[in-house]
């Protein structure tokens, strides 16, 4: 692999309290991708991130931003990154041409206004240039963060929860702007909660869960992972055990052999289910009722977690 543009070692996080918010958190980010961070509210995601940003020290461990050290050499490593907080924080007051402008100066990098005029175009807020912010609506307020984020030409992009809250039309103009961030060179990092935002958007997802890391994958391949189905058939009569002739089928009594579970791709055309069925029928396995289930990613999480813990 190349250098990583980003690299996490050994980060811990505990505050005075005692909270351990994260544990030894090992991350590597390959230049030019789009890297998901998962998972639930209070995993982790947003100290990570404010570790990475310098905003919050970490407790042990060490960060590296294109080869600079984060404790060591801040302001080489902090001018790499741009941050897209989740909050709509802006002075309201000011107008979007000055505030994108002033966040560029903010990083001690020389006026460019053509840089300026190419961020606020690419994120369709050129027109709006000499408006206040507090006359902008909330999904322009948003790709102003972004504009403010691009203003000073990072390498890598952190974008935390940003589609939170936000109408599903907003949602697909924004998964497009981060596609076209990415062909630009920069590296994009996103936290979410929503798994559908992750399958659109990335190229590798890192779960975190309870302060750690419990699984970085292409995304192809924890995608394959989340296509299974369960297919749940409630049995007219408990079973104690299943029959021999069922036994090399994914199946699992379940309810005190009330119930049977069948697990199947849901990618694959070819289920198996008919199959199943003739296979009960011959056995002599009757049921009453039937339903399936996708996994969902808190299925994912629970069995990651609880793995884990075995």
């Amino acid at each position: 692999m190349p250098d990583p543009i980003l690299s996490v070692a050994g980060v811990s996080k505990t505050y005075a309290t005692g909270f351990h918010a994260l544990k030894n958190i090992d991350l590597e980010i390959r230049r030019g991708e789009i890297f998901a961070l998962l998972g639930p509210n209070g995993a982790g995601k947003t100290t990570l991130i404010s570790i990475v940003c310098g905003i919050v020290n970490a407790s042990t461990g060490r960060v590296t931003v294109d080869g600079h050290d984060i404790a060591g050499a801040y302001r080489a490593a902090r001018s790499l990154i741009g941050l897209v907080p989740q909050e709509l924080t802006t002075d309201a007051f000011e107008t979007v041409w000055n505030t994108t402008s002033f966040s560029r100066g903010l990083f001690g990098k020389p006026a460019d206004p053509a840089h300026i005029e190419k961020v606020l175009r690419a994120l369709s807020l050129w027109e709006k240039k000499e408006n206040q912010i507090r006359t902008l609506s909330g999904g322009m307020k948003r790709r102003l963060l972004i504009a403010k984020a691009l203003a000073h030409e990072p390498q890598l992009l952190f974008l935390d929860e940003p589609t939170a809250g936000v109408d599903v039309t907003l949602r697909q103009e924004m998964w497009q702007l981060v596609r076209s961030l990415r062909e630009t060179g920069v590296t994009i990092i996103l936290t979410t909660h929503y798994i559908d935002e992750a399958e659109e958007m990335a190229d590798r997802i890192g779960v975190i869960s309870k302060g750690e890391i419990i699984l970085v994958e292409d995304k192809v391949e924890l995608m394959r992972k989340l296509g299974k189905k369960q297919l749940t058939l409630q049995l007219a009569h408990p079973l104690e055990q299943l029959p021999a002739t069922l036994s090399a089928l994914p199946l699992e009594l379940a309810s005190g052999g009330n119930e049977l579970t069948y697990t199947y791709d849901a990618r694959n055309e070819h289920s198996g289910i008919a199959a199943l069925l003739q296979d009960l029928d011959a056995a002599g396995i009757a049921f009453k009722d039937l339903k399936t289930s996708q996994s969902s990613l808190e299925d994912i999480f629970v069995s990651l977690v609880r793995e884990k813990e075995q």
